[in-house]
């Protein structure tokens, strides 16, 4: 009895060495996870005349911003910098991502590139992208005709006397 005693008290003990390594590597490959590579959500909708693409970068400059078309690949570089105001030693919980960031959508061929205005305001990034003229919806005017494609016309007064 004394022998699994004695095996129990260093399982324990080994137990507590395993979750103290362990709980020293998950903190490190997390804080390392928040320093390196991150992706600001973004939202894209269309109207009749343009596109509109919505990123949410709060904390990034607008000087830190690159916005590129090439090849019909529409791309957001930017990069959110780590505050150095506080001393890291002082930090007890790092959530937020920062670093470098690179997000690329592919564009029809019915959008100006050409067009694009970008705006930022309180951390969000507004991109309205145009759809060229021949892209845009164009509504067309029915007519009621005859057979022969001419316009039909009111009945008069007097044809619809002499009908009777």
């Amino acid at each position: 009895m004394k022998t699994l005693t004695a095996f129990r008290g260093q399982a324990t003990l080994q137990d507590q060495i395993n979750r103290l390594f362990n709980d020293a590597f998950e903190r490190t490959s997390n804080e390392e996870s928040n320093l390196t590579t991150w992706a600001p959500a973004v939202d894209i909708h269309e109207n009749e005349h343009e596109l509109v693409v919505k990123a949410d970068l709060p904390g990034v400059e607008a000087k830190d911003l690159d916005i590129r078309v090439e090849n019909n690949i529409l791309t957001i570089r930017g990069e959110r910098r780590f505050e150095k105001k506080v001393n890291e030693d002082n930090y007890l919980r790092v959530e937020r991502a920062y670093g470098s960031f690179s997000r690329s959508f592919s564009l029809a061929n019915t959008v100006n590139a050409d067009g694009i205005k970008a705006d930022y305001q309180n951390g969000v990034l507004t991109l309205n992208v145009p759809k060229r003229e021949e892209a845009k919806p164009k509504q067309i005017k029915v007519t009621v005709g005859t057979s022969t494609g001419a316009p039909a016309t009111a009945p008069t007064a007097a044809a619809t006397a002499g009908a009777k």
